[in-house]
């Protein structure tokens, strides 16, 4: 059926106790996209800068991404540098240079409006409204969000929530946005924004969805090697949607099965800087991997 994603592409610079990288690809719609094309067809609503090299659309291509939504405009393409210390779930933010994504207006394709499951990455949310009025009919709408949204621009956040399924949210952020230092509340008061389902993004310890009554928890997977958790939120939110847009099935069982294969996705991407390690897996490695995460939660009943 396909998955439209809106959000950011960009150059990522990074340095981790392990290492560092300049310039990489980067941008939560390049890791979004890359980990969704393994399960959908995806397509990529963004904007980068003239300096955007040929082998990063040459990549985009391979992994059978839809770029007729990409925009190539004059100026820079979006950059991003941080550092993290060995506590790998935070960054710190160097330098953030927005360039050409800050007059950055999405303009749907014709043939992207009939898009029935949407992911709005983390953009201004009157942008992501801006985007919903040119779907037709979705099934399925997801966003994401940031701390720096829920204290500059809190009343269009909500106002945007309203018309949304799935809100994907790091704990911090669950906190803030709802005023609540209690995540079963938190949750709570944020589905009453809108939101039927709440999944609550913890790094190392793993994930929290909230839908309903219901509540399931997803450990992280344990990985000897952690290089560089940038762009694991995505990540995991496009194995998540990727799968969800795959089975086009909305139910309790399917969603918990979704929480994993992004949780799978996720644990891939840290491996390597950038998308090293995502960029040419092999299916069969993705498979093998969850069924590790099973065998990983099971146990018996009494």
């Amino acid at each position: 059926m396909g998955l439209l994603v809106v959000g950011s592409v960009a150059f990522d610079s990074v340095e981790t106790p392990f290492g560092k990288v300049e310039e990489a690809l980067g941008g939560s719609a390049t890791f979004f996209s890359t980990s969704a094309s393994y399960f959908t067809d995806v397509r990529l609503v963004a904007v980068v800068g003239e300096d955007f090299p040929e082998k990063h659309i040459n990549f985009l291509k391979m992994r059978r991404i839809d770029l007729r939504g990409l925009e190539r405009t004059k100026g820079k393409t979006f950059r991003w540098q941080g550092r993290y210390g060995f506590d790998l779930n935070d960054a710190r933010t160097l330098r953030t240079e927005l360039n050409v994504f800050e007059n950055f207006r999405p303009k749907l394709p014709e043939e992207y409006k009939d898009t029935k499951v949407v992911f709005l990455a983390n953009i201004d949310p009157d942008l992501q409204r801006d985007v919903l009025t040119q779907v037709s009919r979705p099934d399925i709408v997801a966003a994401d969000t940031m701390n720096f949204w829920i204290e500059g621009k809190r009343d269009s956040l909500i106002e945007t929530l309203k018309s949304v399924n799935i809100l994907l949210i790091n704990e911090a952020e669950a906190r803030q946005l709802a005023g609540e230092a209690n995540l079963v509340k938190a949750a709570k008061k944020i589905s009453s924004f809108g939101p039927e389902t709440l999944v609550i993004k913890r790094g190392e310890y793993g994930v929290l969805m909230f839908r309903g009554k219901s509540v399931f928890s997803a450990p992280a997977y344990p990985l000897e090697s952690v290089f560089d958790p940038t762009g694991a939120g995505d990540t995991f939110a496009g194995g998540f949607m990727g799968y969800l847009s795959n089975v086009m099935d909305w139910t309790e069982t399917s969603m918990r099965k979704a929480i994993v294969m992004g949780s799978v996705m996720a644990s891939f991407n840290v491996e390597d800087f950038s998308m090293n390690r995502i960029r040419n897996l092999e299916y069969a490695e993705i498979e093998a991997r969850y069924r590790e995460f099973r065998r990983l939660s099971h146990f018996e009943d009494l």
